[in-house]
């Protein structure tokens, strides 16, 4: 059986003021895991993947990962704190977010820098990310001058530049094109392939569909309501239109039919 990578035991968040972020999540992921977080906005899609990566920490309940409970003094230990940060990359909502090195080339190559790998790995895992992403002639330019587009794909690069044993990308088919979310919906295959951990917030049912084998589904009020296979998931159409996660229930039924069948 794998192992368990998260488990959370009644963890709520509560941001400045007491707002809300999330409410009472009970949760376990176990290795290898693909899931897609589906939600409305403001269902605390992206505040519990900051839990996650270890950005927030719970105001309530307790959050474990990797078998060691995380909490604030837990990541000040730097040994910890390393392979933690070499096990988990998060993929940002906002691009903008993320990048802050001079040029994309220096962006891909941060990660593996603060993780001390050798130049000659950087280098190639820097080469083989642009040839991957098909960004070759963005390498030496600076990442505020691209568009959004362009800068979704290199924050992308520079999460699967090191290399994580679990992915957390939040919206990463925002501001893509439909040729650049055919080859993510590739390349995320690929990395469940290789036995990564993919836990991916999104609102694109369709998209979900192709990349993930469970569904974990979240309403207004940060609440997990549903944690189930696909198929389970879309014997529910009520629950998805509820979530505001249908356009229409026939395009939907017809695109559910279609995809269990194929």
């Amino acid at each position: 059986m794998e192992r368990i990578i998260f488990n959370l035991e009644g963890v709520s968040y509560r941001y400045e003021g007491g707002i809300v972020g999330l409410a009472d999540i009970s949760l376990q992921v176990r290795e290898g895991s693909a899931i897609a977080v589906l939600g409305p906005n403001g269902s605390g899609k992206s505040t519990l993947l900051k839990i996650l990566d270890g950005l927030y920490y719970p105001t309530q309940g307790k959050f474990y990962a990797f078998d060691e409970q995380i909490t604030e003094k837990k990541l000040t230990d730097k040994s910890f704190n390393k392979f933690f940060r070499k096990h988990i990359g998060l993929l940002f909502q906002d691009a903008d977010a993320q990048l802050f090195s001079p040029t994309v080339e220096d962006e891909i190559a941060f990660g593996p820098r603060q993780l001390g790998l050798a130049d000659e790995v950087i280098r190639a895992r820097v080469d083989e990310v642009i040839a991957l992403l098909g960004i070759e002639e963005l390498r030496n330019r600076y990442p505020y001058s691209l568009s959004g587009g362009e800068k979704r794909k290199v924050a992308i690069g520079s999460i699967l530049s090191l290399d994580p044993e679990v992915c957390l990308l939040d919206e990463p088919t925002a501001n893509l094109d439909p040729k650049t979310e055919d080859k993510l919906i590739d390349m995320i295959l690929s990395l469940r392939e290789q036995g990564k951990t993919l836990i991916i917030a999104t609102q694109n049912l369709v998209f979900a569909a192709h990349v993930v084998k469970h569904f974990l589904l979240m309403d207004q009020n940060k609440h997990l309501v549903a944690f189930e296979d696909k198929e389970a998931t879309f014997a529910k159409l009520d629950l998805l239109d509820k979530l505001g996660l249908l356009r229409t229930h026939r395009e939907m039924h017809e695109f559910i039919k279609f995809y269990i069948s194929s």
